[in-house]
């Protein structure tokens, strides 16, 4: 095994170590990372594996045991070198050079049964050169609460990483925001890069363009390999960079999510969304919903996130204008607005159960949906599994029909809209054939599930965990996101 060490004959049963690794990252040399050790934690308690990864791994789950979960990612036997990435970053607008995996590294790239290759992350794992003279821990709510996110916007759609593991720790850590003395865990994230914008905002910083020229192309290579034959492959790139975070954007805003803070230094060079913090789905549509309590002014809520991630983008331009022309990259730019509008269009379409609908009422349908929600202040996700769950080939007899026997609750305000969002609703499935109905009933069925991911669940997940060390609910609750109910 080139740059990794070699299990030792303990340790090679284990399928975690048999996996087909690629020191993809560990070959561009230490100008990107330092090498770093593995915490030895006190106890290796497995509480969440994710069997429905371990096939596109190429394993069997039947075949892997929870102590080779433990081993491998508790313990972290067997695997060499340990990388701790080193990056930048615009936080809340500023500009931070005292940035780094501060509590987590590079476990390994493996090649997956798909053909591509992914990142096993550790967080909470240790202290590292980055950490700032924090404890290089993750809390076990912590833990909890991105397994939960990553499964749920990934059974969304939305393109995001996923948890492969969570480990209890045994440590005893002090937080400001949650009940102290709290305890630990580790956490592996398995996505395409932990590549971040932050890694080449560094090397500008460092004034060092044949690295971040270096590290462009090894993007390319691996993850954008259908361009490398092109002539202009880096104009490409950035276009095509532009375009997957306008989606991601979309996809967040349809499914109602709040990443909390959207810094440079936790956006994907490959548009993939990770690292969840203090996130949060909006409990209704509110524009100025704020999921990080420490975001005072607002910069990263709900609605903005769009816009920050443009801002980002164009913030990007200044590390890359050594490799772009920088009017390529503006021309670039300038398509993100169209590029977000169109798939929020679409989701937001297909919430409401159209796959395609070119007709010109579905903007306004859109819009009314919108003004609904905002003035009605009725729960987001509520809404549109109502209309999941009550939909029948009646609404296109009469608009009265239209949502008769939903839970939503109607003021004095707000019943006007409503009345004119069904009438609209009603013309809409008539512009079908009746035999279309069944595919409106499914797409409707398959973008609004029953289960929500709002604070107050997750808080009632937390506290059977807290008090009586009682998982049964998060399992449960798990299942359920999986299962899309």
């Amino acid at each position: 095994m080139t740059l990794a060490e070699t299990p030792n004959n303990e340790n090679s049963h284990n399928p975690f170590l048999t996996l087909n690794y690629e020191p993809a990252l560990a070959s561009l040399g230490d100008d990107y990372y330092d090498e770093v050790s593995a915490e030895d934690f006190p106890q290796h308690i497995l509480r969440w594996r994710n069997d429905a990864l371990l096939p596109v791994l190429g394993l069997d789950p039947q075949a892997v045991t929870d102590e080779d979960f433990s081993n491998a990612f508790g313990k972290f036997q067997g695997r060499k070198p340990l990388l701790a990435l080193r990056y930048h970053g615009y936080q809340f607008g500023t500009y931070n050079s005292n940035l780094g995996d501060g509590r987590g590294f590079l476990y390994g790239q493996v090649r997956a049964t798909d053909g591509e290759l992914y990142d096993f992350g550790t967080k909470g794992s240790g202290k590292t050169p980055y950490s700032r003279g924090g404890d290089g821990m993750l809390t076990l709510k912590g833990g909890v609460r991105e397994v939960l996110a990553a499964e749920a916007l990934h059974h969304l759609g939305v393109r995001t990483s996923r948890c492969l593991t969570m480990i209890e720790t045994g440590l005893s850590l002090w937080r400001g925001d949650e009940p102290s003395p709290t305890r630990s865990s580790v956490m592996v994230r398995v996505n395409s890069s932990h590549i971040r914008f932050g890694t080449f905002e560094r090397l500008h910083y460092l004034q060092r363009p044949d690295l971040s020229k270096k590290l462009l192309d090894h993007v390319i290579h691996y993850y954008y390999p259908h361009l490398i034959e092109e002539k202009n492959q880096y104009v490409l790139f950035y276009a095509e960079l532009v375009k997957r975070v306008a989606k991601l954007a979309a996809q967040w805003m349809a499914v109602g999510f709040c990443h909390a803070v959207l810094n440079t230094d936790n956006m994907s060079i490959t548009g993939e969304s990770f690292d969840y913090g203090p996130y949060a789905f909006i409990p209704t549509y509110d524009p100025y919903f704020t999921a990080a309590y420490f975001d005072y002014y607002r910069r990263y809520c709900y609605s903005h996130q769009p816009s920050i991630c443009q801002l980002n983008l164009e913030m990007l331009q200044e590390p890359f204008k050594a490799i772009i022309d920088k009017g390529e990259m503006e021309s670039g730019l300038a398509k993100f607005n169209e590029y977000y509008q169109s798939e929020y269009r679409l989701l937001m379409l297909k919430k409401l159960g159209f796959e395609q609908l070119q007709l010109p009422e579905a903007d306004d349908l859109l819009d009314l949906t919108i003004k609904f929600l905002q003035e009605s202040q009725v729960g987001y996700h509520q809404f549109f599994y109502e209309i999941a769950r009550n939909f029948t080939n009646l609404w296109r007899d009469e608009p009265e029909m239209v949502m008769k026997d939903s839970e939503v609750i109607l003021t004095s305000e707000t019943t006007k809209i409503f009345e004119n969002w069904c009438t609209l609703y009603h013309k809409m499935l008539n512009s079908f054939d009746p035999e279309h109905m069944n595919i409106i009933a499914k797409t409707l069925a398959k973008n609004n599930p029953q289960t929500a991911l709002l604070r107050p669940l997750i808080e009632s997940i937390w506290e059977p965990i807290a008090q009586e060390d009682n998982w049964q609910p998060f399992n449960d609750l798990v299942k359920k996101i999986q299962s899309k109910s």
